[in-house]
């Protein structure tokens, strides 16, 4: 019988998506075949303590099915031993030499400090193989205002912004109702639906509260689609697309994460011609950004048939129900499957590049 690959999953996080991370994590312990591997969990604490666990995420008390705290309002992890900050010197028992002896991690982070590359360049400098998105990838997906940039250079529609940095005055070209955001940020967080310009205003300070660079975007008239892709290089699969019918009348924090806050309708209630045009900016946008791995693309069709891209989330939400894992479900890929895939893109990438003349 041929070895376990051993799999470091890492959870938690600084950021305010911890407990949404926490979820996805225990969804994919809970998934890998132990048959096929060995688990191991890496969970790092509010604090940046990253913490050895022994393959299940510690919770000083369980999250409801179906919900996750809003932010601030969260539990913090259950302390269950010493825990260390990185970048520490390898030792016996470490956090470093557990990594450094594992086959890929896994990382299953979201938002600031795990989506946005810096967990990926730490991987990168410990030579480990590691699921997802790398660095620049990461990066870029992770910042609304250069990922819209790299879009428009590759000739791939998006809705349409002005970016605000630390000391501009707020301000609004598109009329109202507008959409105002954190640049690097996500699950909604410090997003706000503006609707006149005293909202403008609220909206803009809540989200230099998050950020030191907001987008204050345009409202899109139209059908929100979601589609997943899986996979590298040549062999990229793309999902069926899926429609997002949020019972709130936007689709905010409450809505993606309460139960009941939206139904996903798989494949979505548009044209097949739509559908492909969906599929294809997906697709074109995943390569643009050099992702690998997965990615959630989730884009709008307006009103008059146009597909527009509004962002790439490359550690979506990663739970048995989540949006991801279900189009990739309806598209007929199992949950497992999907891991299956991630762990083998992830192994293959590390096995490429050590090929590679630095």
């Amino acid at each position: 019988m041929s070895r376990r690959v051993r799999v470091a999953v890492v959870l938690g996080g600084r950021s305010s998506e911890h407990d949404i991370s926490v979820a996805s994590a225990q969804s994919v312990i809970e998934s890998l075949d132990p048959a096929r591997y060995e688990v191991v969990t890496v969970e790092i604490g509010r604090d940046g303590a990253w913490q050895m666990g022994s393959g299940q995420p510690a919770l000083s008390g369980p999250v409801p099915e179906g919900h996750v705290p809003v932010p601030g309002t969260e539990t913090g992890p259950t302390e269950t031993g010493p825990s260390e900050t990185l970048p520490v010197p390898a030792s016996g028992g470490s956090v470093a030499t557990t990594l450094a002896e594992v086959d890929v991690v896994f990382p299953v982070l979201h938002g600031p400090f795990g989506e946005d590359g810096t967990v990926q360049g730490l991987l990168e400098l410990a030579d480990v193989p590691y699921v997802g998105a790398g660095v620049l990838a990461s990066a870029v997906c992770m910042d609304k205002d250069v990922f819209k940039a790299v879009m428009r250079d590759n000739d791939i529609p998006v809705t349409r912004n002005i970016t605000l940095r630390l000391g501009d005055e707020a301000r609004n070209p598109f009329g109202y109702p507008v959409f105002v955001k954190p640049a690097r940020l996500g699950s909604s967080v410090g997003i706000s639906k503006a609707h006149d310009e005293d909202e403008l205003r609220a909206a803009v300070e809540l989200a230099f509260r998050h950020d030191e660079k907001i987008l204050v975007e345009e409202f899109v008239s139209g059908v929100e689609i979601e589609v997943g892709v899986l996979g590298a290089g040549a062999n990229v699969r793309v999902s069926l697309p899926g429609e997002i019918v949020a019972h709130a009348e936007w689709y905010d924090y409450s809505a993606k994460y309460d139960e009941g806050g939206m139904e996903l309708i798989v494949p979505a209630r548009i044209t097949e011609e739509q559908s492909a045009r969906v599929q294809d900016l997906a697709h074109r946008a995943f390569v643009a950004t050099e992702c690998e791995g997965m990615v959630r693309a989730d884009c709008f069709v307006r009103d008059d048939g146009e597909v527009l891209v509004n962002e790439l989330n490359t550690i979506p939400g990663f739970t048995a129900t989540s949006v991801y894992t279900r189009l990739f479900e309806a598209s007929g890929v199992s949950y497992a499957e999907q891991l299956d895939r991630l762990v083998q893109v992830a192994i293959d990438r590390w096995e490429r590049r050590k090929r590679l003349l630095f």
